[in-house]
This record gives structure tokens, sequence and C-alpha cells, in this order.
């Protein structure tokens, strides 16, 4: 029944998603998905990755099988592609192999089985639609904010010393190495989190069934909600607020060689073209869940998980793309996230309740504040800034020691009743 519920909400708002792209005269996340069957696809990796989630529900056997028939496809699309003068893009074939596992699912298996194949389709499927969920989500931010709160977040940041303006400093003093460096990890955090999924599910077939809780599910809930910030808080990022990406729309051309002065804050037009994408920094809140999810693994995923979350906040600061209070929201919301994401598996109780309760009223209060206090804020960063540290540290800590405390509980073993002596005599009632 939940999983019936939960399919028909997700159908119900990519439908929606759809009418409200067609307004805005753009193909919605169904249609382009759709159009992929046959035409050319916009993301072949992406297709690919998802055909991989969907393999773990298959055997070794079945997954060469299904990968074999994946290229096939694709290596016959290409030969026609290239007779008809087309490009040399591939994935229709992992969007083929993945549709045909859900026919074989409904279509030849029953009960448990046919359920186990169906979530493995899902789980991928989700996430190649909530790629291009995410990019009809950032066209209709653009569409439907013409302005944008920038001036208020950028008076706001002073209280951390402006970090996107040091770090932009320190990065554009060590290009090209520095630059091309930052702009491999930032683009392949979606590929780091696809191996951390995948190690996380590669029982699933010997098991058949999906752990209780993993990467992928944190993933996805981060993507299809934090957009919806976007629409209640506005940002562009200081790049294009205060640089030079954003030409004639930009409130002054200052980042990252000179703050921008200290006023009344004010909302200020933006172009219809830019997306309002920083209010949370969604790259902060999924290298945050990629860090929490590999502290249970080896000791070199742990230290990878560490690497891309501190090159991913380097990159969000370095290029502009995001203000230091952006990623203090960040973190709060992707372990809010998180946690009402383990406490679906763990069971709702009281201190899963007091966990995603606190880190929505801390989510909120730096939302009220960076909207309706940001001039306080940077009159008088010695207190606010620590503030906002001290914020951020009690939801860690929180975090921290309500998951440490879930772990250990599901780690005590039950004990086992005492076994009756062979000689014993039953009691009589």
């Amino acid at each position: 029944m939940l999983w019936s519920a939960a399919g028909v909400v997700t159908l119900v708002f990519f439908v929606a998603l759809e009418i409200v792209a067609r307004r805005y005269g753009q193909l919605g996340p169904l249609t382009v998905q759709a159009q992929e069957i046959v035409l050319v696809p916009r993301s072949g990796p992406l297709l690919y990755a998802g055909l991989a989630l969907t393999m773990v529900v298959l055997t070794w056997r079945q997954r060469a099988v299904a990968l074999a028939c994946a290229v096939g496809i694709d290596l016959v699309f290409l030969l026609v592609r290239l007779v008809v003068g087309g490009g040399l893009q591939f994935g229709n074939g992992a969007l083929w192999v993945t549709l045909g596992i859900a026919g074989l699912a409904v279509v030849r298996r029953t009960g448990a089985e046919r359920l186990l194949l169906l979530k493995g389709v899902g789980l991928g499927m989700l996430l190649v639609l909530g790629h291009k969920t995410g990019d009809t989500w950032l066209l209709i931010t653009s569409k439907t904010r013409p302005e944008v709160l920038d001036p208020y977040v950028a008076t706001a940041d002073h209280a951390l010393a402006n970090p996107s303006w040091l770090v932009g400093q320190v990065v554009e003093a060590t290009n090209p190495f520095s630059g091309h460096f930052l702009h491999l990890v930032y683009g392949q955090l979606p590929l780091a989190a696809a191996l951390v999924g995948l190690y996380q599910l590669r029982n699933v077939a010997a098991e058949r069934r999906f752990p209780a809780h993993h990467l992928v599910r944190t993933f996805l809930a981060i993507g299809l909600l934090g957009p919806a910030i976007y629409m209640i808080f506005p940002v562009v990022g200081p790049i294009y607020a205060y640089g030079a990406e954003g030409g004639q729309w930009a409130a002054a051309n200052v980042w990252p060689d000179a703050l921008p002065a200290i006023g009344v804050p004010h909302p200020i037009p933006f172009d219809e073209i830019t997306p309002r994408n920083c209010m949370p920094s969604l790259h902060t809140a999924w290298a945050t869940s990629l860090f929490v999810h590999t502290r249970k693994g080896s000791r070199g995923m742990r230290w990878a998980g560490t690497f891309w979350l501190v090159a991913t906040l380097a990159a969000t600061l370095g290029f502009g793309y995001h203000y230091g209070v952006d990623l203090v929201a960040g973190v709060v919301f992707a372990l809010t996230i998180e946690a009402a994401m383990r406490a679906f598996a763990h069971g709702w109780d009281v201190s899963a309740t007091r966990l995603v309760s606190y880190g929505t009223a801390v989510f909120t209060a730096l939302l009220v504040a960076y909207r309706w206090l940001p001039t306080e804020m940077a009159a008088y960063p010695w207190a606010f800034g620590p503030l906002l540290l001290a914020l951020l540290g009690s939801v860690i800590a929180l975090y921290a020691r309500t998951t440490a405390l879930w772990d250990a509980a599901e780690t005590v073993p039950v004990p086992k009743p005492a076994a009756r002596p062979a000689d014993a005599q039953p009691e009589l009632a």
C-alpha cells in the first residue's frame, strides 16, 4: 500500500511539472524521457547509471545479459545515426533494457519477486527523471521569480567574513590548476554518489531485498525537495549578482576582488535565464550526505567521502556559485533530510521526531534571519557569526548522538529463549 501511494504521488508530481513546463514553452521531464526511447539522449552516462542501479536486483548472469543487450541496442542506434548523419550519442539501449526489465516484472514475475524488480526499475528511473526534474525546477525558478534576494544574503554573509570572496581570490591566484581540479570534483559528485550507492546495494541480488536505508534515497529526496526552497528564497549567487557573469543584471561587478558595500538590502531584478538555485546549496547538501554514508565504509571510502565534501565546499565558494550562509543552510538541510530518511527505517520514535523537528526549526530560523536580519548580522559579526556556527554545530551534534544510539540499538543481539531441559516436565495450567 505504501509503495502504491508513493507511486501515485510521484506520478502526480511529474505530471504537474510537465504542465508547468509546457506553460513556459518547454518540454517537461516525462516528455523528454519518452523522447529518449528513440531520439538522441541528452545524457547517455546518466541513463547507464540508472541501468546500473536497476541491475542491483539481478544476478551476475542477468546483469551480463542486460548490459550486452543495452550495448547492442546502442550500437544499432549509432549505426543508424551514422547513416542518416546524426551524432554519436548513446544511452537508448540502457533505457530500453530498463523498461524491458519493468515489462518482464509485470508479465513474467509475481509476488515478492515482481515487487523487487519494480523497485529496482523505479530506483533507476527516479535517478534519471530526478535529473530532468531538476532542470525543469530551475526553469520554473528563473521564469517565476523575476527578482532575487542576493543583497540580503550577501549582507548576512558578512557575519561569516564573506568566505566566497576569500576562496574566490585563492582560486584565481592558483589557476589554472585549482580551477580544473575543482571543476572535475564538482562535476563528478553524482558519479561519486552512484559508486557509493552501488556499494551499499551490492547485496540486494543475493538477499532479495533492499537495505532499510541507503544513499540513493537521500540523494533523490534532496534533489526533489531542495528546489522548492529556491521558489521561497530565490538567489543566483555572487558570480552572477556581483560578478562578470551577471552582465547588465549584476548589482555590481566586484566579485571576488572587493566586498559589496553594506547598505539597506532590497530585491533586485534579474534575467529569466539564470536559475535561482543557491539557497540552500544542494551541492553542499549532497556532499554532506555522501560524507555521512561513507562513515561506515572502508578507510579509503571514508577518506574519499571527506575529500569530496571539502573539495565541493571549496568549489562552491571558489567559483562564486554560493555564499557562505548558503553552505550552512545546505548542511542543516542535508542532515534533516537524512534524519527523516533514516527515521523511516528506524521508526518514528521520540528521538526521530526530536531530531527532524530541531533540524527543521534551525533551517527555518536561518532563512528568517537571512531575510529579515541581514543588516544586524553584518553590523554584529562577532555575535552572529559564532551563533550561526553554534546552530550548525548543534544540529551536527544532535544528529551524530541520535544516530549513534540508533546504530547501537540495531546491533544489540536479541536474546534467545533458554532451552528447556530434555527431562523437564511441562507445567500444568
